[in-house]
């Protein structure tokens, strides 16, 4: 749709995306026409720096020129072949690619299309592995609140943020949640808050009520970002995977968001040291330019499925799109990106720049709490009284008009920079959020 006219009825009804029809008009000042590097271009050609990676998933930048030119030479190479009972090159070489960079012992590599589809699909390998194993009656998935998995029922079901789930019935039947970790007594914490590992221990008691034969698998973010970037206390990722390897239980990380780079190592599994059996991906995968996700697991989950005769399916599950050769080729070309550019482990090198500018912002007004680890960080706002998420809503306004664009949640401004961003670039990302801090109602 040409960006010169008001968009007819017709166009409005047709394009339906998570806004309605009068907020189209409203959103239309903030489209985005064109992005190079760190920047986007608006529809009114201002430059917009990218606070947020796009939406967590451009860790390279935008436009990069490997990246793109491996998807044009595909598409005119080879530009499908079907996911079942057959396979291609760039298939294979993706995954040892990411087994080379993944924790040791993440050995294989199950192909989707998103982080929502990743999310499923490792509930769905999770529940078909204790089958394999003669363990049929783990069927109970347990998740944590405000944990964010994608859209999917089984990501709904196992997530726990409110408005993700409440207009969609009664979801997965069999689900339980940890308590979220977000404590006041960890206001204002520079990477792991100290307080809260004992918030673990609830899983001992969910296990209690239910049976440890009962449970098949745990789902958390190692580092919870939707919700608001939520970081593990210290102590805590190593208090789950102690006690779902005591009882047989898998343990899933969701690395969506903390996946490529985003913590200063390529997986967060390895930032804090805790390997689980399953690890999700997606965003930075392709670099946000082709949608592509994944399941990494152990040999030990891949080999339970290998039992059966060479005819016969392993998993009755897989997607028209897994493992699509412009996808793969995508991934390749923005891994050898984050390779060339050191960029998987460079915001461990960036870590400390960019919490002290974050944290210059504490006695800005309506500031109630400050957090970071690696690129990533948020804000936290007071509350409107009567109006929650406004404040920080129209601070998102007034910054892509000052020439930022950040990410609200409720009232928590989350940030997740290109890993590419520069230390100047830091100071005009923090300092025009400052401003705009400053002027807020």
């Amino acid at each position: 749709m040409p960006l010169d006219r008001k968009p007819a009825p017709n166009d409005l009804r047709a394009f339906w995306m998570p806004f309605t029809a009068n907020r189209q008009f409203k959103a239309a000042p903030r489209m985005l026409v064109a992005s190079k590097d760190m920047h986007y271009t608006a529809a009114d050609g201002r430059q917009i720096l990218d606070g947020t990676a796009g939406l967590w998933c451009c860790n390279a930048g935008h436009c990069r020129p490997k990246i793109t030119e491996a998807v044009q030479a595909q598409v005119g190479e080879l530009d499908y072949a079907p996911a079942f009972q057959m396979g291609h090159p760039l298939a294979f070489e993706l995954a040892n690619r990411l087994v080379d960079i993944a924790p040791e012992g993440m050995e294989h590599v199950f192909y989707c299309n998103s982080g929502s589809e990743a999310v499923d699909t490792a509930l769905k390998i999770a529940l078909a592995y204790h089958r394999a194993r003669g363990d049929a009656a783990r069927t109970r998935l347990i998740g944590r609140e405000r944990g964010y998995h994608g859209v999917g029922f089984g990501g709904i079901s196992v997530g726990g943020i409110v408005n993700n789930r409440r207009h969609f019935g009664t979801l997965l039947a069999g689900v339980d949640h940890l308590p979220h970790t977000h404590l006041p007594e960890n206001r204002m914490t520079k990477g792991q808050p100290e307080h809260g590992a004992h918030l673990a221990d609830d899983l001992a008691r969910i296990i209690a009520l239910h049976g440890a034969e009962t449970v098949a698998a745990v789902i958390v973010e190692p580092m919870a970002g939707s919700t608001g970037v939520l970081m593990p206390p210290k102590g805590y990722l190593e208090k789950l995977r102690e006690i779902t390897r005591k009882h047989g239980i898998l343990l899933i990380f969701d690395e969506v968001i903390t996946g490529f780079g985003r913590l200063g190592s390529p997986f967060a599994a390895q930032h804090f040291g805790v390997v689980p059996d399953m690890i999700t991906c997606a965003k930075g995968l392709t670099n946000g330019v082709i949608p592509m996700g994944a399941v990494l697991a152990t040999a030990q989950i891949h080999d339970a499925f290998m039992q059966g005769p060479e005819h016969m399916i392993e998993l009755f599950h897989g997607y028209t799109y897994s493992g699509n050769p412009i996808s793969c080729a995508a991934a390749i070309a923005t891994l050898d990106t984050y390779a060339e550019e050191g960029l998987l482990t460079r915001a461990a090198d960036l870590e400390t720049y960019w919490q002290d500018a974050l944290h210059s912002l504490a006695d800005h007004p309506h500031v109630m709490d400050i957090r970071n680890m690696g690129l990533i960080g948020a804000v936290e706002l007071a509350s409107i009284d009567g109006q929650p998420g406004k404040r920080a809503f129209d601070i998102f306004v007034r910054a892509f008009e000052a020439g930022i664009l950040i990410r609200v949640t409720g009232d928590i401004i989350a940030m997740s920079p290109p890993l590419i961003i520069s230390k100047e670039q830091i100071d005009h990302l923090i300092g025009t959020l400052g401003d705009v801090l400053k002027s807020a109602a």
